[in-house]
This record gives C-alpha cells, structure tokens and sequence, in this order.
C-alpha cells in the first residue's frame, strides 16, 4: 500500500499458539475505512460477526488511525475494538494519552488478539516486533502496580503500558483497558475480552518518531489552520481560555443541571442542588494540582486533583472527568467530591467502566429504597463508604459483587425490577437526560454499542452551542430536526474515531480542516462529502453486525422513565423524550427499515 501516514503493517497474533504474523493493510479497506474504529469493525466483520464475546474465537483490536503519532492535534488516541460481552453489539473504546503514538512510533498500525493463551501472557512491543511474555507476575495484581512493573523492568522512558486490572481478570463485563494509571477505553467491557483471552497487558517501548506527510506543504497549511480553529477564544478548546481547557470535561456539570438535564438519583430526576459540588468548577477551586495532556494536544483538559483530608487523605489521581463524576457523583445521591476521586481511581485501579460502574450501584440504591431486594443486602443513596466497598466487591466478584459486576440489567432482573436499569441494549446512559437533552436521547437509542453520547455529540449543539465550528445552537427540548442532527454528528464522529482523533477537535475544527489534514496525510484526494461518506459506512456497517446478532426492528428504545415520567425540575419540567418522533425522521434520513439496514444500503456504501 503506498498510502501515506500508515505504517502498512498489521500484527495478527494468535493467543493459544503464540504465533504472530504481520500483515499489510488491504488498500481498499484503508480507503473505505481509514482506520481506527472503521478498520476494527471491519476486522471484526471480516472474523464472523456472530462470534460469542468471550469465545477464543472473538478478536481484540489495538487500533491507530493514519493521523496518528503525527503532529495532528489530538491524535493521541487508541481504538480498542470487538465483540462487547456486556451488551453483544459491536463495540469501539478510545483511551488518550501516549499509547497510540507509541504504538505507531514502534512501527504498527494496529495489533489484533485472537485466541486464549494457556496462561497469562502480555504483548512486548519494540523494535518493529512483538513478543509475547509471561504475566504471571502481574496476574492478580491492579493496574496501578502493573505499570509499576513495567517501569521498572523496561525503564519509565518511551514507555506505555496498556493493561486490565483484577475486574478484566475476573470477567466482569464492563471491565476495560487502561493506560497510564488514568486513561481508560472504558466502555463495552472491552477488559473482560482481554481477560477471557489471557492477555494481561501490551507494553509498547518507541523512541519518538513523529509520523510525516505524503505532502509537506499542504500538511503545514492544514495543520496551521486546524490549529488556529482549536485556539479560537470563542470555542470551549481554546487553551488556558476556554471552559473545556480550564475545568475539564466536568466544566458540563453545571451547565446540564440548570437546563434539566442532569439525570439525578437513577434519573428519577433531572437535576440536583448538590450537583455543583462535584462540578469541575469546585475540583479547579478545591483540590486541583495539575494539568497533564495527551499527545499533540494543546487543550490540556485531563485535570490531576489531591485529596487533602478525610479517609482518603494524600491520593492523587486523574481524572475527575463529568461522566464518571456523575455516576458515582449525582446518579447516586453523593456530593463528597473526595469519595468521587476515590471511586474513580478504584476504577481506574481494578479496571472497570467508571461510566457504567454507577449504574448497577444506583439500581441497588433504588432497590434498597423501594423495599426490593429479596434478602440480598441494601445501601443507601449517597453511602460513600459502601460504594468504595462495592467497588472491591465488583472486582474481585465477592459476594453481592457477583450480580454487580454483570452490569445494571442483571442487577434489576435479580430484583425482580427491570425497570430500574438505566440502558439501552445493556449499557448504561451516560450523564445527560433525554427529557431534556433531546437529541441525546435519540442518539442513546441508535448508538450501535449501546447507550453512548460519543456516537453522536449532539450536546455539543444543544448544551455547550458550537459544533463544527463556534456558531451552531439547537434547542435541547425540541424533537424536530433531532433525526437529521444525530446522522450527522454520528457520521462525523465515526469519521473522527477513524482518524483517531479526539472528539473535542469537533468543537473547533471544520470537516474541511479534517479533511486537509487527511489529504495530506495520506495523499487521497478528500473534501468533507467523502468523510461524511467513511462516516456514515462504518455506522452503517456496525447497524448490519448488530442486525446478524439479534438486534432487529424495535430495538432502538429507551427506559420508559425517559419517555413516560415528566421531569419534574429545571428547565426541562414537563418534558418527556419523544423518542418514535425523532425515530421516524431519523430512519427516513439513514435510510432503514425500523432500524434494519437494508441491502440495498449496504450495496450503495459498497460493503457487500
């Protein structure tokens, strides 16, 4: 392949007999999928999509995109791509920091796992080879002391470690990857996957080498004017300036709870008064000490705190990002900011979902309140004590930990309640209400790994009031034009997951920006219509995989919580999500029969 930006060189490593082939990319599957998440699902279409999660025969996807280890801001991160055990969808987790360009300084556009080794093993990347190594070491040990290790046997410098923890280890189905102590693919159980094949971690060693353009010049034009849209004073990514850059993710706390979209107490309700005490504008005011930031990145929005008294006196993690914050934050009634570190770093530590973690808690929260739990033991709303307790349960599959760590629906059904799980396709929302973010809501229920605002950032529009550029604004509670808002922002999205660059680059830069920069990357002659269609063929090809596992008319849904129970409070009193309206239009615009790609769609967008 003489495309430029790739490496040109996949490593297929088969886990049962240690055997390791390396193999180039198909031309046609880079022009057609990029890389990234399009490649990976191809790969994983390209496996058998029926294939059981935690079969050997499932594979794992380490993914870069041609952007990737480049000077192209943001584009620092991984896709982790595969079979969800959690939800059976197809499914795609990014993490940031420096693991992807490592991965691509070492000479690799991606890694790809299939099998089960016979005991623990981990990935040794260097040199332009992969070796696989014994991990009986690490096994049994959190993520915190694997990288330890790590350091110490290969060194700390053009070092990344890549690892599960005791929950990928023990199969809970949303564990997940982490990288750099912090940085996670947190969603879809992607951990457990590498549990069930053995493989413990991926250590990448590689001295810089930063990736070059097909076309210098044109490169140096795009990259100056990608980089001017970033620093933009009026967008949230401009540095030190801008809300995303000095709080961090969590500077949306505040700003959905005044609009009535801060789903509150298993979104019983749509805001809370206590939410700003999580809320990043008290992390910068109380226990912020640093501002680390991922590869080519200028935004800087990873925020590092410090606890500095109480029961958890002297951590220091990162980050107190808003999805996390909000559900072991507001989902479950808990304003003590230092529980919320705590329970974000046990996260990080035994490997799980800190987005999914609070929802089977909160599940139990409300069991325990309505009288449902059968004997099984309660908690109380907001019982910080007991939630850093549940989070070792989870882990380690102690006790009522067992049902936890199957996700919040197992927990419902053992209640007799499956009412109470907040999920769609068996992942859980994440910290944003339907009834007052609309368009989310659509996006929850199309998402094709499950509930997910990543698949299609309408509250970029809705919420912070720029998308694509600092002048787009929609109305939060309006339904109409929702449909068409998530076919686009899910298209863009699918685009920028395959670059891989990080979603915030979408509040400041224009699909023309990315679309120089892909030009000139790679020498493919592009403009925004020919991203938009990669966008709209990987979605659609996920859709197909999930229709072959199941997935068929009428399985675009919410909880009826959302779309039968009125918020009560903010701006959104009165609101439920109107979710077959939006259905309807958004269909219309896809192109599906109620939620089935047709072939004729496939065919058009040249996947079959």
């Amino acid at each position: 392949m003489e495309l430029g930006g790739y490496a040109n060189k996949i490593a297929w490593v088969d886990l049962a007999d240690g055997k390791v082939e390396y193999k180039p990319i198909a031309e046609d599957d880079a022009r057609k999928y990029i890389g990234g998440r399009g490649l990976g699902v191809k790969y994983v279409f390209d496996n058998g999509p029926k294939v059981d999660a935690l079969s050997p025969d499932n594979i794992l996807c380490f993914m870069n995109g041609p952007l990737t280890g480049s000077e192209a801001n943001m584009s620092g991160r991984m896709a982790i791509v595969t079979k969800s055990p959690l939800t059976g969808t197809v499914t795609d987790s990014h993490h940031g920091g420096w693991s992807a360009a490592r991965l691509r300084w070492a000479g690799f556009d991606g890694l790809v796992f299939k099998g089960k080794a016979a005991k623990p093993t981990y990935a040794y990347i260097h040199d332009d080879k992969i070796e696989l190594l014994d991990a009986s070491e690490v096994w049994g040990k959190g993520v915190h002391d694997t990288i330890k290790h790590f350091k110490e046997k290969y060194g700390e410098k053009d070092l990344t470690v890549i690892t599960i923890g005791p929950a990928g280890e023990n199969l809970v189905k949303f564990a997940c990857w982490i990288n750099e102590n912090d940085r996670a693919s947190g969603r879809g159980g992607t951990g457990c996957v590498g549990g069930s094949k053995m493989l413990k971690a991926v250590v990448i060693k590689a001295e810089k080498k930063i990736v070059k353009a097909a076309n210098r010049d044109k490169w140096k034009e795009a990259h100056k004017k990608a980089l001017a849209e970033i620093m933009d004073e009026r967008v949230v990514t401009s540095p030190r300036k801008g809300g995303l850059s000095v709080y961090g993710t969590n500077v949306l706390m505040n700003m959905t709870n005044v609009i009535g979209g801060l789903p509150t107490k298993n979104s019983q309700f749509t805001g809370w008064e206590h939410a700003e005490k999580v809320s990043g504008e008290y992390v910068n005011d109380n226990i912020l000490v640093d501002n680390p930031t991922c590869h080519a990145c200028p935004v800087a929005c990873k925020k590092e705190v410090e606890i500095k008294d109480g029961p958890y006196a002297g951590l220091r993690m990162e980050s107190v990002e808003y999805e996390p914050a909000w559900s072991v934050g507001t989902n479950c009634l808990n304003d003590d900011i230092r529980v919320v570190a705590k329970m974000i770093d046990c996260a990080n530590d035994y490997g799980f979902d800190a987005i999914e973690v609070g929802h089977p808690l909160s599940v139990w929260m409300e069991a325990s309140e309505k009288g449902y739990t059968n004997g099984s033991g309660t908690i109380n709303w907001g019982d910080g004590a007991a939630m850093v307790a549940a989070a070792e349960m989870i882990a380690y599959r102690k006790g009522f930990g067992n049902v936890l760590a199957e996700g919040a629906n197992a927990v419902a059904a053992h209640f007799g309640h499956p009412e109470l799980a907040m999920t769609v396709k068996g992942q859980g929302v994440p910290a944003y209400d339907p009834r007052g973010i609309k368009g989310m809501g659509l996006g929850y229920a199309t998402s094709n790994r499950g509930a997910c605002h990543l698949r299609g950032y309408t509250p970029a529009a809705e919420v912070v009031g720029n998308v694509l550029g600092p002048s787009t604004v929609a109305d939060p509670l309006a339904w109409k034009g929702k449909g068409e808002m998530n076919f686009i922002f899910q298209n863009v999205h699918a685009v920028t997951d395959c670059l891989d660059l990080c979603k915030f680059s979408t509040f400041a830069e224009s699909l023309d920006s990315f679309a120089a920069q892909y030009e000139a990357m790679t020498g493919v002659p592009c403009d925004a219509g020919h991203l938009l269609k990669v966008g709209e063929r990987v979605y659609n090809l996920e859709r197909h995989i999930n229709n072959l596992n199941g997935f068929g008319e009428g399985s675009d849904t919410l909880p009826k919580r959302f779309t039968t129970e009125p918020s009560t409070m903010g701006g959104s009193k009165g609101h439920v999500c109107e979710l077959d309206d939006m259905l309807v239009e958004y269909y219309e615009k896809r192109g599906w029969v109620n939620g089935v790609v047709p072939e004729s769609k496939l065919k058009e967008l040249e996947i079959i």
